[in-house]
């Protein structure tokens, strides 16, 4: 259990909470949502002991341990699998303290813990872990300075989640994932045995593994019970009857102001009159309705174009001349076309989108397309080419200076960036804020193909609603890269499969392709190296070695227990302990049978090889 009793947090001169009694209970799957900037981050951070309170006092259990993605990933030689390991700390102690060798009693209440942690399978499931957000068994191998950023943070919540921490502290974790890791995350998460808070304006995310939601909205947060869309009902109920209770309570105001008004100068009613008055200033004050600002994206329509828009023929296409990363591409797009790139990162999807809006040129075959095509392509990297110094108004006009000063403001208004927020400069930007930019430059020629890249990374719930609503206003076609599922469902309606090297239509809907991915059957990007004998036999040396451990530890145990059996105290005391130990020594005994099969299996798969 965790409680927070009236805490307070002020960061520069801003209350963020205020006055704020919480208790969070063991064994729940805790949701906190509320608009950006309004506090979530700092809540973690207050949490995890990072930032003190003004005011207030955090009370945490000195044994349970709190868990949360490092700021900075991990990077060096480590291999992915090498670091995920060195996560369980206790695991790796213990297999040094076995290493080092102690007396048989010491060494007994080691075997014991470390079958207690499960920690002879410790690299078979930091490789499920590492293998659900899409690292085949080459990339768990691969020194970690191989590897983007992006997945580097994936390693670190590899990392996270192999440890099994008490509570599990997860920010946005989807905004690095594509959606196959996405759906493995979930799925994941809603198995996960402890406890679990997690910031998210994926609602899909929300619904499928919270049981409670905590909103943080004017200094305040509020728990409720059940998913994201029981909350969305109850709060929505509450906003109405607290409109009714403002209703009531106004007119009985002016009601009693009327009697007031009338009859104050009247020596008969005065003295009723002054109580009505003292009435009004006992009156309780109600909370105050919440209005959130209403969030609208206006993507322009596009010119109508004969179809199609494009044709692909025989196309391939990469980043060298020698190397294609899509091969014998045949696809036709047309107007108001809605189509899902589906497909694990790494596999072609970013590729694609790029060859379809110009970005990259094909390597064989050609490309087709309208003389008057305008394609719009948003990608997360561009945020980054911003000029930091220069404002949002700045840059619709450096782009398109034939547009007046109203006309820029409309435009930027139009996604979100209206009144000062036009004339505050990129640096002072939130994503969420740079992401509208983005989608205001990449409109202003009204394209017919809008390109989304992720779109919805940063964007919160608000935002990620308004941009539902415009692609399905939108009459251009529209291809779209997310790991948002709600998005997905709700605008598109064709399902193009990225993988070895082609794009195809997937055969199937979106649940299809979830029950795939959850099946094992699609996920990580195939990487065209074979797995040399030499390395297969390391492998199986390795299974053969940790097998043989395994069964030295039960073996030990059960000598342990069979010691404890033999003191006659036990049988003359009637002691509790005599039906815990015989239970005990039938669990080993049957769990030394599977690893003595699971130990000759190995040295069978050896012989095999060798």
């Amino acid at each position: 259990m965790i409680k927070l009793e009236n805490i307070t947090v002020r960061m520069a001169g801003r209350t963020l909470i205020e006055n704020l009694s919480l208790t969070l209970n063991e064994g729940h799957r805790y949701g906190l949502i509320g608009r950006n900037g309004t506090g979530k981050s700092t809540f973690f951070k207050v949490l995890l002991k990072m930032l003190h309170p003004d005011t207030g006092h955090l009370e945490i259990p000195a044994r349970v341990r709190l868990g949360h993605i490092a700021q900075e990933a991990p990077s060096g030689a480590a291999t992915p699998l090498e670091v995920v390991m060195a996560a369980d700390q206790e695991r790796l102690e213990l297999m040094k303290q076995l290493e080092e060798g102690h007396s048989p009693e010491n060494m007994a209440d080691i075997y014991e813990r470390l079958i207690a942690i499960d920690a002879f399978t410790a690299e078979s499931r930091a490789s499920e872990i590492l293998a659900g957000l899409g690292f085949s068994q080459e990339m768990q191998k691969e020194p970690l300075s191989t590897f983007s950023g992006g997945w580097r943070m994936r390693v670190s919540l590899a990392s996270l989640l192999f440890s099994k921490p008490d509570w599990l502290l997860l920010d946005e974790p989807t905004n690095h994932l594509d959606l196959e890791a996405t759906l493995w995350l979930e799925d994941y998460l809603k198995r996960y045995p402890k406890s679990l808070l997690i910031i998210s304006h994926d609602r899909h995310l929300l619904n499928a593994v919270c049981d409670r939601i905590l909103f943080l909205q004017g200094e305040k947060i509020q728990s409720y019970g059940g998913n994201f869309d029981t909350f969305e009902r109850t709060w929505k109920a509450q906003q109405e009857s607290l409109k009714a209770q403002h209703v009531k309570q106004e007119a009985q105001r002016k009601h009693m102001m009327a009697f007031v008004n009338r009859f104050k100068a009247k020596a008969t009613k005065a003295k009723q009159a002054q109580s009505r008055l003292k009435a009004l200033e006992r009156m309780e004050s109600l909370p105050e309705i919440m209005h959130d600002p209403e969030v609208r994206f206006d993507f322009p329509q596009p010119e109508k174009l004969a179809p199609p828009l494009i044709v692909l023929d025989h196309v391939n296409v990469g980043y060298s001349p020698k190397i294609s990363i899509l091969k014998g591409l045949s696809q036709r797009i047309d107007a108001e076309d809605r189509i899902a790139l589906l497909g694990a990162n790494g596999n072609g999807k970013s590729t694609f989108a790029k060859l379809i809006s110009g970005r990259l040129s094909p390597q064989q075959g050609e490309i087709s397309h309208s003389k008057k095509l305008k394609v719009g392509y948003f990608a997360q990297h561009q945020v980054d080419e911003f000029d930091l110094e220069v404002t949002g108004f700045e840059h619709v006009l450096r782009k398109s200076p034939n547009l007046s000063p109203t006309q820029a403001r409309s435009l930027l208004a139009g996604f979100g960036l209206m009144g000062q927020k036009a004339d505050v400069k990129v640096r002072n930007l939130s994503g969420g804020e740079k992401a509208r930019l983005n989608l205001t430059l990449i409109c202003l020629d009204k394209p017919n193909i809008l390109v989304l890249d992720e779109p919805t990374n940063h964007l919160d719930m608000d935002s990620r609603q308004a941009l539902m609503m415009a692609l399905n206003e939108f009459q251009g076609a529209v291809i779209l890269i997310t790991h948002d599922w709600d998005l997905l469902a709700s605008t598109m309606d064709r399902l193009w499969l990225v993988a070895d090297h082609k794009v195809m239509t997937f055969e199937g809907d979106l649940e299809d392709y979830r029950r795939m991915i959850l099946k094992g059957e699609m996920g990580a990007p195939k990487i065209q190296k074979k797995k040399q004998v030499s390395q297969v036999n390391v492998d199986l040396k390795k299974r053969v070695s940790e097998a043989k451990l395994k069964v030295e530890a039960l073996m030990t145990s059960l000598e342990k227990i069979k010691e404890e059996l033999n003191d006659p105290d036990l049988y003359t005391h009637h002691s509790e302990s005599l039906g815990t130990l015989m239970k005990t020594q039938h669990q080993i005994e049957h769990d030394l049978s599977l690893a003595e099969e699971a130990w000759l299996k190995a040295e069978e798969d050896l012989e095999s090889v060798d």
